[in-house]
């Protein structure tokens, strides 16, 4: 019977029974609402939809991977979003997290395959291996393909975690030696959320299933399936060493003045010109720091293929700078003929404007003499 509450209570109600006060739920809509970028028009209807939706069936699967994932999401600087959300919205089943193991486990997944089919919602950790007929990764004695496409059947959509489930990660990199794929690889009928990210931020985790909970629908995705509220801009964009590049101001190595002065560190092998995500706008550890900040620059860790693109220190030949293609060996050089270009053109507006006042002062000093001759 206990069970049977649980399935039945909304999540305001899983709020108020851990001993969480209204007060105290309002400040998490907030808080959600604020990562998820919504208009502030829009915190009431997830407000509404919180008090008023019961738990949504969740499956959660783990193939290859490291389960960061499921750390980044259980370690959100709220305790609302490890206690409430990633507790209560089921779980169902998940093998990291779940109490029962064994037949016992499978068993509640079976239960809720069943019970909530079509409408549960299939969280994926990890690449699956195709290499050996799916031999490389099984579990209970069934490969993690067989595994994938029984329990995406019924699902109402499925979110893929991660850069392992998104675009295969470290297991999918040269030589790629179990033929690990992304879940899209394999699941080709059913809407796919991919977060990239290795790991992806624990509050775009939470924020994604509460805009499928508050919004009844899948958020706003991009052209590689990415939630376009946390994967828009590149790390680059938002990142505070921005102004040193557009100036020209690069660490040459981790341990020289410019490095110790916060300059840009883009030849130093940062990716944050070329990866989108969240990182430099939300950060980690309830918004303390991020890579670039820590002083390392960004690895592209949500990118496709970043394993296969090179030293995570080496930098790229050519960046995307709006429309401009241009490497960092000429950007300081163009910076600073910028500031000569710009030194040199407020020298000729100022001697024009000098020219043109000396002219009005002449002009208006001949007036005044005729002025008074005329007296």
């Amino acid at each position: 019977m206990k069970d049977e509450i649980k399935v039945n209570e909304t999540y305001y109600n899983s709020i108020e029974r851990q001993g969480y006060s209204r007060r105290d739920f309002l400040k998490f809509v907030a808080y959600i609402g604020a990562y998820m970028g919504v208009q502030s028009s829009a915190i009431g209807q997830i407000t509404k939809a919180l008090e008023n939706t019961p738990r949504l069936p969740v499956i959660w699967e783990h193939f290859q991977e490291c389960t960061c994932c499921s750390e980044s999401f259980i370690r959100s600087d709220h305790p609302i979003v490890a206690d409430i959300i990633l507790d209560k919205i089921s779980l169902d089943y998940t093998l990291t997290l779940m109490a029962a193991s064994g037949h016992q486990a499978e068993a509640a997944k079976k239960a809720t395959m069943d019970k909530y089919k079509g409408e549960y919602i299939l969280c994926v950790e990890g690449s699956v291996p195709m290499g050996a007929d799916g031999n490389y990764c099984c579990i209970g004695g069934r490969s993690a393909i067989d595994i994938l496409k029984e329990s995406a059947a019924g699902a109402k959509a499925i979110i893929a975690w991660g850069s392992c489930a998104t675009t295969g990660c470290v297991q999918a990199a040269k030589p790629n030696p179990t033929g690990a794929v992304p879940i899209n690889k394999i699941i080709t009928d059913k809407p796919i959320i991919n977060v990239p990210g290795c790991p992806p931020i624990g509050e775009v985790m939470a924020g994604i299933i509460v805009h499928v909970v508050a919004f009844g629908k899948l958020p706003e995705l991009d052209s590689s399936g990415r939630p376009k509220a946390f994967y828009s801009k590149r790390v680059h964009d938002s990142c505070y060493r921005r102004p040193y590049f557009d100036a020209g101001l690069f660490a040459e190595n981790f341990d020289d003045e410019n490095a110790k002065k916060g300059y840009c560190l883009y030849k130093v092998g940062c990716k944050g010109p070329s990866t989108y995500n969240a990182c430099g706008n939300m950060k980690w550890n309830g918004g303390v720091s991020y890579p670039i900040q820590s002083g390392h620059g960004c690895i592209g860790c949500s990118a496709k293929d970043f394993w296969d693109a090179g030293s995570f220190y080496s930098r790229d030949t050519s960046i995307n700078a709006g429309s401009i293609e241009a490497n960092a060996d000429l950007l300081g050089k163009v910076a600073l003929g910028g500031v000569a270009a710009g030194i040199g053109a407020h020298a000729i507006l100022s001697n024009v404007s000098k020219r043109k006042e000396l002219n009005q002062r002449i002009s208006q000093g001949t007036e005044n003499e005729k002025h008074l001759e005329d007296l």
